[in-house]
């Protein structure tokens, strides 16, 4: 069955959600009140990097499917299927989400719903939300109960937007127990192909549907910040973490994703959702049941500074005057995003110490140059290496994982190099010659030194 959908915003969700409803074959209305986002997308650009969200985007655009608007009016008198897909950034000098966006949308969409409407929340939200907008969607409302509010929350990968949009390993829908309506029965029918491949649809209250991401970027950031904590005491103690890692993700209670050590996690998701998620805690009273989380955070940010203490280490103990290559500015591969990116974050601080640090990465660099303008981008990796003291691969992109010793030997200045990722084959570069540095290996001077 056909749907008429409204996706409010065209950031990294809304646009995707958008884009993939209409590929499932609904007839879709992106809505933005930004005009620069809107323009681009109208000529069926995408305003970020996705791989394959562009052709979908396009298809669609030229197939009729899929269009976009700024006017509220227009998308209420067109759909009755509404999703929020606006951001829920941090507050400044605050853990807690900033839910201006997602609460502007029921504010100015509710006055115009004279029939009946189901609105699905897609963005990340603290637990409780999803029921305070529905009571005031319900308020604001010509149409009154007939309006509903459900929670539909997105557990989208950047770098697998589309995938995880068009073939996820579950679907999760939050509704109203109090106050039986038509979501569940739309929501199937907005999702029918995917339903008919057989994923998982759970269906369950509001709150618990609010949870679920919540608690599983909180889950994922604890993995990660385990095992960099474990990289400290490998380091310490003369041990491989990246062997442990091996040896303990072979353990099905465990497994092995997410337990890759390195310079830790950062993007738009985790880092502010694991706070958010603690002030809700507080809010609510249960703050003491999340305090762990806090040093989830401290382990993570602690990774950048000890990666900005060995770069210091490798090039003899200062900074000054040292030329250091970045390769890698966003916060993942496969993506143009650098929020809250730790290789950008470790970059700005080398060159606050001192050092001329020169930056590549293969999509991120004018997202970057917007945050740490004092930089220097260079267009490619040899520029980037050119007369480098030292080399720091802090974003796993495919292209650096397949540098060899022989692309960089008569480029840089000293043949030093520091894996931030974990992600290069040590004896490759040791074997040539290359003095080679990784996150969670003691160096020969630490080990020998042990009691």
């Amino acid at each position: 069955m056909t749907c008429r959908i409204a996706v409010f915003g065209t950031g990294y969700l809304g646009a995707t959600h958008a884009a993939c409803m209409a590929e499932l074959g609904h007839e879709v209305l992106g809505v933005d009140v930004d005009p620069a986002k809107l323009s681009k997308l109208h000529a069926g650009e995408v305003p970020f990097y996705e791989p394959g969200l562009e052709e979908v985007l396009k298809r669609n655009i030229e197939n009729g499917r899929l269009r976009f608007s700024s006017s509220y009016e227009e998308a209420a008198q067109f759909a009755d299927v509404h999703f929020i897909g606006v951001g829920t950034p941090q507050k400044k000098g605050e853990f807690a989400a900033d839910l201006t966006y997602v609460d502007a949308v029921i504010e100015t969409l509710a006055p115009l719903l004279t029939t009946p409407a189901v609105i699905f929340g897609k963005s990340t939200v603290p637990v409780g939300t999803a029921e305070r907008l529905g009571r005031r969607a319900r308020q604001l409302a010509p149409a009154g109960d007939q309006v509903e509010v459900a929670w539909n929350p997105e557990f989208l990968r950047e770098g697998f937007a589309v995938k995880d949009t068009l073939h996820p390993d579950r679907l999760v829908l939050g509704v109203d127990q109090g106050r039986p309506g038509r979501a569940e029965e739309v929501a199937r029918s907005v999702y029918s192909q995917l339903l008919d491949e057989g994923i998982p649809f759970l269906v369950t209250d509001l709150a618990t549907s609010e949870l679920v991401k919540t608690a599983a970027n909180a889950f994922l950031a604890t993995k990660i910040s385990f095992i960099n904590a474990m990289a400290e005491v490998c380091e310490a103690a003369g041990a491989d973490v990246t062997v442990l890692a091996d040896a303990i993700g072979h353990d099905v209670r465990i497994g092995r994703r997410f337990l890759n050590a390195g310079i830790g996690f950062g993007g738009g998701c985790l880092p502010k959702d694991i706070r958010a998620f603690m002030a809700r805690a507080g809010e609510i009273g249960a703050d003491e049941a999340l305090t762990f989380l806090r040093e989830v955070d401290n382990i993570n940010m602690r990774r950048r500074t000890r990666m900005v203490e060995l770069v210091r280490e490798v090039v003899g103990g200062s900074l000054i005057g040292s030329r250091i290559a970045v390769l890698g500015a966003a916060f993942k591969p496969d993506s143009d995003d650098v929020r809250d990116s730790p290789a950008l974050n470790i970059a700005g601080q080398i060159q606050l110490q001192g050092a001329s640090v020169s930056v590549f990465d293969p999509k991120a660099i004018e997202n970057s140059r917007r945050i740490f303008p004092t930089l220097n981008y260079a267009s490619s990796v040899n520029e980037a290496c050119s007369g480098a003291d030292a080399v720091l691969v802090l974003t796993e992109w495919d292209q650096f994982k397949q540098l060899k010793p022989s692309d960089l030997d008569s480029i840089v200045r000293n043949t030093i190099i520091i894996d931030g990722r974990n992600c290069l084959d040590r004896d490759l570069w040791v074997d040539a010659g290359w003095e080679f540095t990784a996150v969670g290996v003691a160096s020969e001077r630490r080990a020998s030194t042990l009691p």
